[in-house]
């Protein structure tokens, strides 16, 4: 079939499943490198424990068959193996069906470990790398031409991403619509990056023009990347413009980054290169091309009701598999940032002389002096679910109390997570947790003392516990 498949978009093909490959990498090795404290079989949510809640067809994962740390390093490193062999174009030179089936694996082994997740892998872009891994099945390879229907799909995926995280936004917070939302969301994103500070000092005329550029980008743009040649080019540069601001401006893990790798579909190779010969597609591929196709269509049918609705939800898989989801951010903006900071003391009793010293995190905001850095499109779990920790209790108490259970074993695997430990030689004694408000410095400020923030003590969030103490709760 000559309209089945689009030679001039081989470049694209080349440049999303490279990206592809790198992103199923860096997740593959976040899950690797984080698994035992968060989730492994002593973690502060155990996998073990959640499988004996859920059945198979709930959560999907390959876990339900057996589960083990061992097990599940394995799984990890070899989807990371594989993520790598993707990613050094190691697919162009296997047959068809052996390139489609180890995209397939990739997308199953990600699958398995996203499913029994939890908490910690409740994020969208999760679910955003699993449906564009399963579009990634159906890409082909050097061995055939781009299919045409695939890479609509990926712009459609394209458009619930950015058009959902647009309407999310006009239908929720008021700061949005009078486009004052940026005064504050710099300071108050989950977890901000090196420039976020500059950003965030920028003239507020400034700020209202970031709004609206992003109305714009979010709900205008988004409909060109169905339009010809080059507009629909043109609409891609936009789409990809907008998410390299906002890697500049903080961390959000990969979706950001994938969705600049997904937003290549609408590029046209041609443009660049003349395209490489390349053989007619056979027929069993175009079957099961078009009968995957017609099934995310059918799927579509749940995320593109989501978007009319007044009641639109974000982040939201309406099937257990991930094929199709809907997608949003920020339909709510914080406006002052409150963190939760957790200390410890090695001293046998508590009396109001007692020396406390904080625990230092990777990435979220601690020591006031600390640039924030730059870890996006890696994912630190523990540092993100602390911002939900500092907004709701609630949010956290699942795991935060066994958290500090785990501070008071001075537990390797839950210290790893951390930047340091304040008690390399002996556990703390007690352990406890403090609210601050937490604000960017002034330049006058920043000169003077070296502090990117400054932070006031709003409560206490949790007093002193011991492990007896610990032992004794519900």
């Amino acid at each position: 079939m000559d309209w089945f498949t689009a030679p001039d978009y081989w470049l694209s093909r080349l440049v999303i499943q490279r990206g592809l490959a790198a992103v199923y990498l860096v997740a593959f090795l976040v899950a690797a490198n984080q698994f035992r404290a968060l989730i492994g079989e002593r973690g502060l949510l155990p996998v073990p424990a959640f499988l004996e809640q859920v059945s198979f067809r709930q959560a999907p994962s390959l876990f339900h068959f057996r589960y083990s740390d061992r097990l599940f390093f394995a799984a990890a490193w070899a989807g990371a193996a594989g993520s790598a062999a993707l990613l050094a174009g190691a697919a162009d030179y296997a047959p068809l069906w052996i390139a489609m089936a180890a995209w397939a694996v990739l997308w199953v082994l990600y699958l398995s470990i996203v499913n029994v997740g939890q908490t910690w892998y409740s994020f969208g872009w999760e679910s955003l790398l699993l449906e564009a891994g399963t579009l990634a099945v159906f890409l082909g390879n050097e061995r055939t031409a781009p299919p045409v229907v695939v890479l609509w799909l990926m712009r459609w995926l394209v458009f619930r991403v950015e058009f959902g995280a647009g309407l999310i936004k006009m239908r929720g917070d008021a700061c949005w619509r009078d486009l004052t939302c940026l005064n504050y969301h710099h300071e108050t994103q989950p977890m901000p990056g090196p420039l976020s500070w500059f950003f965030h000092h920028l003239p507020e005329p400034l700020h209202k023009v970031e709004t609206a550029a992003n109305h714009f980008a979010q709900l205008v743009v988004p409909f060109a990347l169905f339009t010809p040649q080059p507009v629909a080019s043109v609409a891609a540069s936009i789409v990809i413009a907008t998410q390299l601001w906002l890697i500049l401006s903080g961390n959000f893990a990969w979706l950001n980054w994938l969705t600049v790798v997904l937003a290549v579909s609408a590029f046209d190779g041609s443009l660049i290169a003349e395209p490489p010969a390349l053989p007619a597609a056979p027929t069993w591929f175009e079957v099961l091309v078009l009968a995957f196709t017609a099934l995310v269509l059918v799927l579509s049918y749940w995320p593109a009701r989501n978007l009319l609705s007044r009641r639109q939800m974000m982040n939201v898989s309406f099937d257990r598999l991930h094929l199709v989801n809907a997608y949003g951010a920020f339909g709510s903006i914080n406006r002052i940032r409150l963190e939760v900071a957790v200390e410890g003391t090695d001293e046998p009793e508590i009396t109001p002389d007692t020396v406390w010293k904080e625990y230092p995190f990777k990435g979220k905001p601690g020591d006031p002096r600390r640039l924030p850095r730059q870890y996006a499109p890696y994912h630190l779990r523990l540092d993100w679910m602390m911002w939900f920790a500092g907004i709701s209790a609630s949010y956290a108490w699942p795991w935060f109390v066994p958290f500090l259970g785990k501070l008071l074993e001075n537990d390797p695997a839950t210290l790893k997570l951390l930047r340091g430990n304040p008690f390399p030689d002996a556990p703390p004694t007690y352990v406890r947790a403090r609210l601050y408000h937490y604000r960017f410095t002034d330049w006058a400020t920043l000169r003077s003392t070296g502090a990117w923030w400054r932070r006031t003590l709003v409560r206490e969030y949790l007093p002193p516990v011991n492990r007896q103490t610990l032992e004794r709760q519900p």
